[in-house]
């Protein structure tokens, strides 16, 4: 049975603003130093999973910048656009209904196309084993994170031990908690980060939404019929926007039977804010991260990230710095999370060109 792999590129990712923009979502920015994100995404993939296969689900205002970014790695074919964003459960859907109709049955991957790996290696291997799984037992597969601090910005995988050795079956899917909750799941040692990776047929996600949400398993059904015909796009662009909005934790996996979740040791993080970085880049003997021209006298434990310009600081400590073209950003670094309040801000002033 081939292999597919689905990155889900359709997100706005507001808390790295400046840098992130409307047109130019974190997926597209090059935090690492190495590529853009997306286009890791896509490299990690290719170590498991054939280029003809790789598909990449965005919007339609994305698409032409998705199409410059992957040129050269996988076909324009395989950027699977959006008519209108309708959450992860549409776009699973929609990409499930094309291998099944264009390719037919596989076990697909689904993953973010904005996340960091430090272990590729260790990565591709847990990953193989995932799609043997999915392969041989027909069930749905996704990939938990093993909490090293009681993080409220995920949701938790809880799970329980059983006969075999390399994977477990889940007990509940839980919505990100409050800090009380968070530290109680950790020290349970019984929960795992919920990654946002998932492997399972074509087939089984699919029967799924027949079973969980018929509603939309009947436009996908509808969208499917259309598929290798001239009215495919038509179609598409009429059925799609109809779509409920559920996210896939929300609409299957936390209403699923037999959902079995490997634990993924490789270095993951979501690269979810500012403060990510710390995982990205090592500090200097001051504590900062910094990326790009910088000058800092009597400062410790900064992020500084410099576009274009040089960054000069002195005497401050725990701070966010970030230049951008026509913006900078200063923050405490414990306020990376909240950087989104300022895009609020900033469209509630009408100051769209910031944006």
């Amino acid at each position: 049975m081939d292999t597919f792999g689905v990155i889900l590129a359709g997100g706005g990712g507001t808390r790295f603003w400046p840098l992130s923009r409307q047109d130019l979502p974190k997926q597209f920015l090059n935090l690492t130093g190495s590529d853009l994100l997306v286009n890791e995404t896509v490299d990690r993939l290719a170590e498991f999973v054939e280029k003809r296969h790789i598909f990449v689900v965005t919007n339609v205002q994305q698409t032409p910048k998705m199409l410059e970014a992957t040129a050269g790695r996988i076909d324009g074919a395989q950027i699977l656009s959006e008519p209108a964003a309708r959450n992860t459960s549409a776009c699973i859907g929609y990409a499930a209904m094309e291998i099944m109709k264009k390719h037919g049955d596989g076990v697909m991957c689904i993953l973010p196309s904005d996340h960091y790996i430090k272990e590729p290696k260790a990565y591709t291997k847990l990953m193989k084993r995932a799609v043997a799984l999915a392969e041989k037992s027909g069930r749905l597969v996704t990939v938990g994170i093993r909490p090293t601090f009681a993080s409220t910005g995920y949701g938790y995988i809880q799970y329980k031990a059983g006969k075999h050795k390399d994977y477990y079956d889940v007990v509940d899917f839980v919505e990100k908690p409050d800090i009380r909750t968070a530290k109680a799941y950790v020290k349970s040692g019984s929960f795992l980060w919920n990654s946002g990776m998932f492997v399972w047929k074509a087939s089984t996600i699919l029967t799924y939404f027949k079973k969980l949400l018929p509603d939309i398993y009947e436009k996908l059904e509808e969208i499917g019929r259309a598929m290798n015909t001239p009215r495919e796009r038509e179609v598409l662009d009429q059925v799609y926007p109809t779509i409920p909005k559920i996210s896939i934790d929300y609409g299957i996996m936390e209403r699923a039977d037999k959902v079995l979740v490997l634990i993924g040791e490789f270095g993951w993080n979501d690269v979810g804010s500012w403060d990510a970085l710390q995982a990205l880049y090592e500090p200097d003997e001051d504590g900062n991260i910094i990326y790009g021209e910088q000058v800092h006298l009597d400062t410790k434990n900064c992020i500084s990230y410099a576009k274009s310009k040089l960054i000069a600081a002195l005497g401050v400590e725990d701070l966010i710095i970030v230049e951008a073209d026509d913006a900078i950003l200063v923050c405490h670094k414990d306020k990376a999370q909240e950087v989104k309040n300022i895009v609020e801000q900033l469209k509630a002033e009408g100051k769209e060109q910031y944006l």
